[in-house]
């Protein structure tokens, strides 16, 4: 007992230690992410040494040389370009984004029916922020009339309905039609790809046939070669007198092509699921159809919410590829107007592509946040 007292009953208390140290703010952020490490402080140096290199000059020809008002290129120029700008003064030249900003929005739609643009895209956002709210009420009837009830009035609204005046597709053009395409290629994708991705696990040879050959012929091409087949063969195999509208085309070549790539994202949420969930409900007497739905599937798209939003950010940036085919998305209609001599000047196409650049990456960076915080929000595995 004695030497069992001696070996592991402590006789002094401990000398105190020191307060740790702050475990908040700025000073210990910037400690922990960027002083950790001697190789840490190394490349903190540099990059603020690249920025304060970089950010200078591209902040002065971004704003301080920048010219923001102006009816042409001669504000956009400089004296010795026929224009009005000093000698090594000319910067980007927002006037011209500014004179054609309602082309890049609404393309060539008519100037004087263009409300019906913006009603649909105040339809759409009055919609839309409640589905994306996890607790709004009346889910199922906002879902409604955001998938089913708002494509079908728009669909008059835009073309022509309810005694308005008829609007072809070839007219539309601009952030409008990438929006509908996004919009359409992701509300058509997610269901069907569930679809295939469910087919493909089928235990019926030929529906997980169709689906593996479906899945790999699309994913096995570019979305260049679907939107040709959609635009240029597709009307071959029509009957006689039969044709389709290009935007229609290129809207059925856009959802196949996701719904492809959407269908292998879902199969691995489903691979990724324990056998026992399986089991579970089958033991419970769930049909295929509940099982499904009300167990598997839940959990698999949760487990993938960074890959489905990643496809409809991928899906956001290919519609650029529909000018292939004679259509002015955003970036097509930015292409169509730098060939107007009014604003023709060495900064206007790096000024539009600059435009055009920061709508994607806005677009892209909200939808990017919004799956960070769902899935914050839907992960409930280890919470305590």
């Amino acid at each position: 007992m004695s030497v069992y007292k001696h070996a592991f009953v402590r006789s002094e208390m401990t000398a105190p230690r020191p307060a740790p140290q702050k475990a908040s703010g700025l000073s210990h952020w910037l400690r922990v992410n960027l002083l950790a490490t001697p190789k840490d402080v190394a490349l903190t140096v540099l990059a603020l040494a690249l920025l304060a290199y970089s950010l200078p000059p591209l902040i002065q020809w971004l704003f301080i040389d920048a010219t923001w008002v102006g009816d042409g290129r001669a504000a956009c120029t400089t004296i010795s370009q026929g224009g009005v700008l000093p000698e090594g003064t000319s910067g980007a030249c927002w006037a011209f984004i500014d004179a054609k900003f309602q082309q890049f929005v609404f393309g060539r739609y008519p100037a004087d029916e263009r409300w019906r643009v913006l009603l649909v895209m105040a339809m759409f956002a009055a919609l839309l922020a409640p589905m994306l709210m996890p607790k709004a009420p009346l889910k199922g009837w906002n879902a409604l009339a955001l998938f089913i009830i708002l494509p079908v009035v728009s669909f008059f609204l835009l073309g022509g309905g309810f005694g308005l005046a008829h609007v072809e597709t070839q007219l539309w053009g601009g952030l409008m039609v990438t929006l509908i395409l996004s919009y359409f290629g992701i509300v058509v994708s997610l269901p069907v790809g569930i679809v295939l991705a469910l087919g493909r696990r089928s235990n019926m040879p030929v529906i997980r046939m169709l689906c593996v050959g479906f899945i790999e012929i699309i994913r096995g091409v570019p979305l260049i070669t679907v939107l040709f087949m959609a635009s240029v063969m597709l009307p071959l195999f029509l009957p006689d007198g039969w044709t389709f509208d290009k935007l229609l085309r290129a809207l059925i070549g856009v959802s196949v092509f996701a719904s492809a790539y959407m269908a292998e994202v879902i199969r691995a949420g489903l691979q990724a699921i324990p056998k026992g969930q399986f089991e579970g409900a089958d033991s419970l007497g769930l049909s295929y159809g509940q099982k499904m739905r009300l167990i598997i599937l839940p959990q698999a798209i949760k487990l993938v919410i960074p890959g489905i939003v990643n496809t409809f950010i991928g899906l956001f940036k290919d519609t650029s590829l529909v000018s292939i085919i004679g259509m002015f998305d955003l970036l097509g209609i930015v292409n169509l107007n730098q060939a107007d001599p009014t604003w023709a000047t060495p900064v206007t196409p790096v000024t539009g592509y600059l435009f055009a650049g920061i709508v994607f990456w806005a677009f892209c960076f909200g939808m990017s946040r919004y799956s960070q915080f769902m899935e914050r929000h839907l992960d409930t595995g280890h919470k305590h």
